[in-house]
């Protein structure tokens, strides 16, 4: 017998923004994040189709979430030829199932689920493994991650300075005005990554770049890096020797070990072991690892993100969603 319909909320970018400020968010990344070290979640690789041509991409993220509850997959496409239409660069959705019924109960904008967990989870990380008293953040990068990353960045830093670059010099000074108005600390625009990490104590990494466009020469002591915009094996924002001097840390080891282009680079040309991964950032939240020994260690998280931080955010945005309302109510 075939089960009457059930209603599902489909929600879009303002009902996310109203169900989850960023800095609930970051806390929720830490919690999310010591549930996946804790064994409380089933993440299968994330799977990447190339489109034909330099169309882009399609990515499929399934997962399932035992703290909140949650069952779900994240389906995107990744079309870097959006900006110039004035389109985000990730579109799609993540839908979300009752873990005991299968049943759908939410359809969200993964544009705005990424554009929110992402940022959120890095500041979560940049908090534990930063020196306290960082506060001098280059932010490499003029997208909407390096955006967000900034907004979500000052939640957790005291910014004295921004040091901002990106491949175009117009787009970068536009994207300091807009910042700026929200961003206390002032916003300098530099012309290479080398004049932007000069002195930096807090780095981020935002590009689409496939090759490495931060030195290890370049960084200095008790520097944090977060590396944040290469999410494939081919793809790397730092050299090797960038790798090599620093505690290295992941959201989630499988992923890092199959994915993280960086490390696997490294590895490749003997620089490091395949060992070189100090912790998961779930367990330094947990506090099983200290993360930053002393002052003078180089730091560097590398974010490839992953479906259990789409479902933690998409549980918290629904249920705030139900309590008042948002969003589209719809049946199958």
């Amino acid at each position: 017998m075939r089960a009457p319909p059930a209603p599902f909320r489909i929600l879009g970018r303002e009902a996310i923004r109203t169900a989850l400020p960023l800095a609930a968010c970051i806390d929720l990344m830490r919690d999310t994040m010591m549930v996946v070290s804790n064994g409380g979640a089933r993440l299968p690789l994330r799977t990447v189709m190339p489109l034909p041509g330099e169309a882009g991409a399609f990515a499929l993220m399934p997962g399932f979430l035992e703290d909140p509850a949650a069952l779900g997959a994240k389906l995107l496409c990744l079309m870097p030829g959006n900006a110039a239409r004035g389109l985000s660069s990730h579109t799609g959705v993540v839908l979300l199932f009752n873990s005991a019924t299968g049943q759908l109960q939410a359809l969200l904008d993964a544009a705005e689920i990424t554009a929110l967990r992402t940022p959120a989870a890095t500041a979560a990380a940049s908090r534990v493994l930063a020196r306290p008293d960082a506060g001098d953040l280059a932010l490499l990068g003029t997208g909407e991650q390096a955006f967000a990353h900034l907004a979500a960045l000052s939640l957790v830093h005291p910014l004295r300075s921004v040091r901002l670059w990106g491949r175009d010099p117009e787009k970068a000074r536009s994207f300091a005005a807009r910042a700026q108005v929200s961003i206390a600390a002032p916003i300098t625009v530099c012309g290479s990554v080398e004049a932007a990490v000069d002195g930096a104590d807090l780095i981020c990494t935002a590009t689409a770049s496939a090759e490495p466009i931060l030195r290890g020469r370049w960084i200095g002591a008790g520097t944090h890096v977060n590396l944040v915009g290469a999410s494939v094996q081919s793809a790397a924002e730092i050299d090797g020797e960038g790798v090599r001097q620093a505690r290295y840390f992941v959201d989630y080891r499988p992923s890092a070990l199959a994915q993280a282009g960086e490390l696997a680079r490294a590895v490749q040309a003997g620089e490091v072991g395949w060992d070189h991964i100090a912790a998961e950032i779930g367990e330094v939240h947990l506090g099983r690892h200290p993360g930053r020994a002393d002052g003078d260690d180089i730091t560097l998280y590398k974010s490839l993100g992953i479906a259990a931080q789409d479902l933690a955010a998409c549980t918290a945005v629904l249920a705030v969603a139900e309590a008042e309302n948002l969003g589209l109510l719809a049946e199958l």
